[in-house]
Protein backbone atom coordinates (compact mmCIF):
# COMPACT_ATOMS: atom_id res chain seq x y z
CA UNK A 1 0.00 0.00 0.00
CA UNK A 2 3.41 2.60 0.32
CA UNK A 3 3.95 2.01 -3.17
CA UNK A 4 0.72 2.97 -4.09
CA UNK A 5 0.56 5.63 -1.64
CA UNK A 6 3.58 7.36 -2.92
CA UNK A 7 2.54 6.67 -6.81
CA UNK A 8 -1.05 8.83 -5.87
CA UNK A 9 1.26 11.11 -4.82
CA UNK A 10 3.70 11.56 -7.79
CA UNK A 11 0.45 11.64 -9.46
CA UNK A 12 -1.09 14.18 -7.91
CA UNK A 13 2.24 16.48 -8.28
CA UNK A 14 2.48 15.84 -11.81
CA UNK A 15 -1.01 15.61 -12.95
CA UNK A 16 -1.68 19.12 -11.02
CA UNK A 17 1.57 20.57 -11.43
CA UNK A 18 2.08 20.96 -8.37
CA UNK A 19 6.03 21.88 -9.00
CA UNK A 20 6.83 23.01 -5.16
CA UNK A 21 5.89 20.40 -3.94
CA UNK A 22 7.37 16.84 -3.53
CA UNK A 23 5.40 13.58 -2.32
CA UNK A 24 7.20 13.83 1.58
CA UNK A 25 4.86 17.04 1.84
CA UNK A 26 1.82 15.28 1.33
CA UNK A 27 0.89 13.40 3.86
CA UNK A 28 -1.09 10.19 3.63
CA UNK A 29 -4.06 11.42 6.21
CA UNK A 30 -4.47 14.76 5.26
CA UNK A 31 -7.25 16.42 3.54
CA UNK A 32 -6.61 17.02 -0.52
CA UNK A 33 -9.10 19.86 -0.43
CA UNK A 34 -9.76 22.78 1.46
CA UNK A 35 -7.71 23.59 4.94
CA UNK A 36 -5.16 20.30 3.38
CA UNK A 37 -2.98 20.43 0.41
CA UNK A 38 -6.09 23.39 -0.97
CA UNK A 39 -6.83 21.86 -3.86
CA UNK A 40 -10.08 22.63 -5.21
CA UNK A 41 -13.09 21.22 -7.91
CA UNK A 42 -11.33 21.49 -11.25
CA UNK A 43 -8.32 20.07 -9.53
CA UNK A 44 -10.90 16.90 -8.71
CA UNK A 45 -11.58 16.91 -12.39
CA UNK A 46 -8.02 16.41 -13.59
CA UNK A 47 -7.21 14.66 -10.92
CA UNK A 48 -10.06 12.11 -11.65
CA UNK A 49 -8.77 11.88 -15.31
CA UNK A 50 -5.39 11.28 -14.66
CA UNK A 51 -6.47 8.51 -12.04
CA UNK A 52 -8.13 6.43 -14.66
CA UNK A 53 -5.61 7.02 -16.56
CA UNK A 54 -2.82 5.46 -14.45
CA UNK A 55 -4.95 2.84 -12.24
CA UNK A 56 -8.41 2.43 -14.47
CA UNK A 57 -10.25 3.41 -12.06
CA UNK A 58 -13.65 5.14 -12.92
CA UNK A 59 -15.44 8.18 -11.08
CA UNK A 60 -19.13 9.19 -11.92
CA UNK A 61 -20.28 12.54 -11.29
CA UNK A 62 -23.52 10.85 -9.65
CA UNK A 63 -21.55 8.91 -6.97
CA UNK A 64 -22.02 10.57 -4.00
CA UNK A 65 -19.17 8.92 -2.18
CA UNK A 66 -16.52 10.56 -4.44
CA UNK A 67 -16.06 13.28 -1.79
CA UNK A 68 -14.97 10.06 0.13
CA UNK A 69 -12.36 8.94 -2.30
CA UNK A 70 -10.97 12.13 -2.56
CA UNK A 71 -10.58 13.36 0.89
CA UNK A 72 -6.91 12.04 1.16
CA UNK A 73 -4.65 10.27 0.06
CA UNK A 74 -5.23 7.47 2.21
CA UNK A 75 -8.65 7.33 0.99
CA UNK A 76 -7.39 7.32 -2.67
CA UNK A 77 -4.95 4.14 -2.20
CA UNK A 78 -8.22 2.35 -0.40
CA UNK A 79 -10.58 3.16 -3.07
CA UNK A 80 -7.84 2.14 -5.66
CA UNK A 81 -7.45 -1.36 -3.82
CA UNK A 82 -11.07 -2.28 -3.56
CA UNK A 83 -11.73 -1.17 -7.38
CA UNK A 84 -8.41 -3.04 -8.37
CA UNK A 85 -8.90 -6.13 -6.42
CA UNK A 86 -9.68 -9.24 -8.26
CA UNK A 87 -8.00 -7.98 -11.74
Amino acid sequence: MDDLKRQIKELIISALELEDTSPENIKDGEPLFGSGLGLDSIDALELGVALKKKFGVKFSAENTDNKKHFASVDALAAYITAETAGR
